[in-house]
């Protein structure tokens, strides 16, 4: 009993101590567009945080298959690091960069170029669409660095190191503050952007972070500087380039499940004016919040399994995943139930529209007790997938999103008399089938097979 304690404690205080900058990193990024909100919210009003919304499920579409890629870079990275391969791990990174470059490019001229007609497509109101593609292809221009910096950030966690990317991230959003009313209001005599100056304050200041990022590696020789080494694996090797879209694809699959039917749900919305499309947009910076613990924990799980892979400790294994779970509950139940408890305190933060703060009151409390279910899920299905085990797992979301919550959300808002509130009832269904699937894959085929087979 002791020792099962003192193995439970060995295996806590690393993950501990790797979650806190994961999760202050997270809620940084939440902060930094959260205060964009506000801004842009009290300054410029609901029909301009209407049009970031209406961006937001288009943008997540296309950078779905970057996010992808990123997941499997971190489980390649974490399992060659663990195995002592470093000549291995940074022919990854060196791959991973060249085909984000190429795959970032590729997204923002599609972006860039179709962007309003997917927004008509998508049901946009007229009274925000122009402001919306506007806003939105500067975003596209920036993706390449934008995604560059985030697999950077990425690679560093994999080989354990979440504190760098944390202190980066307080620059970027250090930066992204200061330039946000700079040039939303055309301060120190620059031109007043309006909206599209939030735009160029997040793509200037993810530019700046990286290029510091970059520096900083290299004056402290950190193992991932950009180097010799990287700098001539900047190529689509094959075998390299198979076992990251391997585990990339899946992924992205699973991803771009996620961004359609978010697309689907915001063409729903639309439907009942830019009132619901800004409390849908509030909600989703919210949203953010809530799932910043399983998504925290998610990171670690996904590099503490894949070195424990890589360096043959596959009995870590079972105590890493239930450690996960123990701290999904505890941390994502507490913020959760200080949101049920003082909803409205924190909606009118954002803007003072009633109407609109009464839609997304609605939708947090039909919806957000949920989103502790999902941070059970994504422990599991993070645990498969960094033992090699991606398919089963994509299938299920894939199956739960498009097929449960897209058909739910329809029937529900179009058939009955929920209204609206039918679009937020669909999430938890979705999440739940999610879970039942998951979790008797993990039980009775994953423990039997791929764990033991890695046992062996």
């Amino acid at each position: 009993m002791n020792k099962s304690f003192n193995e439970t404690l060995s295996l806590v205080k690393p993950m501990i101590a790797f979650l806190i900058p994961v999760i202050l990193a997270s809620v940084l990024q939440s902060l930094g567009q959260v205060f964009g909100i506000i801004v842009v919210g009290q300054t410029l009003g609901v029909d301009s945080i209407a049009a970031i919304s209406a961006f937001f499920p288009l943008l997540f579409f296309l950078v779905s298959f970057i996010i992808g890629i990123g997941s499997g870079s971190s489980i390649l990275v974490g399992q060659t690091y663990g195995g002592g391969d470093i000549q291995k791990m940074k022919e990854v990174v060196g791959v991973t960069l060249s085909f984000t470059f190429i795959i970032s490019v590729a997204v923002a001229l599609i972006g860039g170029f179709f962007t309003v007609d997917i927004l008509k497509w998508m049901g946009t109101p007229e009274n925000i669409l122009i402001k919306s593609a506007e806003y939105a292809r500067i975003l596209f221009v920036t993706l390449p660095i934008t995604f560059l910096y985030m697999c950077y950030t990425t690679f560093m966690r994999g080989v354990g190191d979440s504190k760098t990317p944390f202190y980066f991230l307080l620059i970027s959003v250090i930066l992204n503050i200061a330039l946000l009313p700079i040039l939303i209001f055309g301060w120190l005599g620059l031109p007043e952007f309006g909206l599209n100056g939030a735009a160029y304050a997040a793509g200037l200041a993810n530019f700046i972070t990286f290029v510091i990022l970059l520096g900083y590696l290299h004056k402290r020789n950190h193992i991932l500087k950009l180097d010799s080494d990287i700098l001539r694996h900047l190529h689509l090797r094959g075998s390299v380039l198979k076992s990251l879209l391997k585990l990339a694809i899946p992924t992205s699959i699973s991803m771009v499940s996620i961004a359609l039917s978010e697309i689907a749900v915001i063409t729903f919305v639309n439907n009942y004016g830019s009132n619901a499309t800004a409390a849908y947009g509030i909600v989703n910076q919210i949203a953010s919040y809530i799932q910043i613990p399983a998504m925290s924990i998610s990171i670690a799980i996904s590099v503490f399994v894949a070195q424990a892979v890589g360096s043959g400790n596959i009995s870590k294994i079972k105590e890493i995943k239930k450690i996960a779970i123990s701290l999904n509950y505890l941390l994502g139940g507490i913020l959760i139930l200080i949101l049920y408890l003082i909803p409205n305190p924190i909606l009118v933060i954002f803007l003072d529209n009633t109407e609109t703060i009464n839609i997304a009151k609605s939708l947090i409390l039909i919806s957000f007790w949920s989103y502790i279910i999902l941070g059970h899920t994504q422990a599991i299905s993070a645990t498969m997938r960094a033992t090699g085990t991606v398919l089963w797992p994509t299938i299920f979301t894939i199956i739960s999103i498009l097929l449960i919550q897209v058909p739910a959300a329809y029937f529900l808002s179009h058939f009955t008399t929920l209204g609206l509130n039918g679009v937020w009832l669909a999430y938890p269904f979705a999440f739940i089938v999610n879970f039942l699937a998951q979790s008797s894959y993990h039980q009775f085929f994953w423990k039997k097979k791929s764990l033991k087979a890695l046992l062996r």
